[in-house]
């Protein structure tokens, strides 16, 4: 085949197209738990975490929720991912061979979100949010300055009926800084494959070892192959707020790109034209109101 820019514009061309439909195909799982939130800056703060907005009879003049200032920030970070091609595979059509190597990147591509995202929530017994305490924790602080009380979203127990219904009613209990309830009812349990046995037998079965089953139907089960790096690990969320229990942070979104004008460095020195995706993005923890964890350390009841 004769190399020349039009040549190369159709093959970038055609690894596009690869790549958009593996991206756009792709089952992902961040969206489940994650509220996407666009960024303009190279960090974004979020001084208005931790506080919920409740109602309250109009008596008098209207009473100004101050926003506690917390001062929770995320910082955009870019990620990206490069093929070369070699000037000889396309000389010798041979190029079609990288076109697997482009849908993996977009499949990649597409998964990345979750890989952030999961790998976040398998960090929050120790990575902090908001409130300077770790996201799973028994040390979160509600209340106005003169009356401060503990509240947890922490568990170490392993997936079992019991604990999951003490995780519900943990997070059902949850109280605003006026001490009223946050009316906070969790509808998703995340779960590794190794527990998904578990989550059905407590989500979907009528009976539990001879016994009517009260847990059945209140909440889905999504299985996330991402915890398989920590099978024990599980999570019940709340994901149906304004705001869910993690932040996606989009600066740039991925996009696919071509270099491969002949005066490129990489093409005179390499003799290889390059075709990659890149963005910037990042995650962070929204309310730890929203959802309960625990990494299964003490067998449960």
């Amino acid at each position: 085949m004769v190399v020349n820019q039009a040549t190369l514009r159709s093959i970038g061309v055609g690894f596009s197209t690869l790549f958009n439909r593996a991206f756009e195909n792709t089952e992902t799982t961040w969206e489940k738990v994650a509220t996407k939130v666009t960024s303009d800056t190279k960090e974004q703060e979020y001084g208005w975490l931790g506080q919920f907005p409740q109602m309250r009879e109009w008596i008098g003049s209207r009473e100004v929720q101050k926003m506690l200032l917390h001062g929770y920030t995320i910082r955009n970070k870019t990620y990206e991912s490069t093929i070369g091609v070699k000037r000889e595979d396309i000389e010798d059509d041979n190029y079609g061979t990288y076109g697997h190597l482009v849908s993996g990147m977009g499949e990649a591509a597409a998964q990345h979100p979750d890989t952030l995202v999961w790998g976040l929530l398998m960090e929050g017994f120790t990575q902090r949010c908001y409130d300077g305490k770790p996201f799973f924790s028994d040390q979160h602080l509600i209340g106005d300055e003169k009356s401060k009380k503990k509240a947890s979203n922490m568990l170490h127990k392993k997936l079992s009926p019991e604990s999951y219904a003490e995780a519900r009613a943990m997070i059902m209990s949850q109280l605003g800084d006026n001490g009223k309830s946050l009316k906070i009812i969790p509808n998703t349990l995340f779960v590794s494959p190794t527990n998904e046995t578990m989550g059905r037998k407590i989500l979907e079965c009528e009976f539990i070892d001879g016994s009517s089953n009260p847990l059945r139907n209140t909440a889905s089960l999504e299985v996330i192959t991402d915890l398989a790096e920590k099978p024990d690990f599980w999570f019940l969320g709340c994901t149906n707020k304004a705001l869910k229990p993690v932040i996606f942070q989009e600066r740039k979104p991925l996009k696919f790109q071509s270099f491969v004008d002949d005066n490129d460095l990489n093409v005179f020195l390499k003799n290889e034209y390059l075709y990659g995706v890149d963005g910037r993005h990042n995650v962070g923890f929204g309310f730890w109101q929203l959802m309960a964890g625990s990494d299964g350390t003490v067998a449960g009841e």
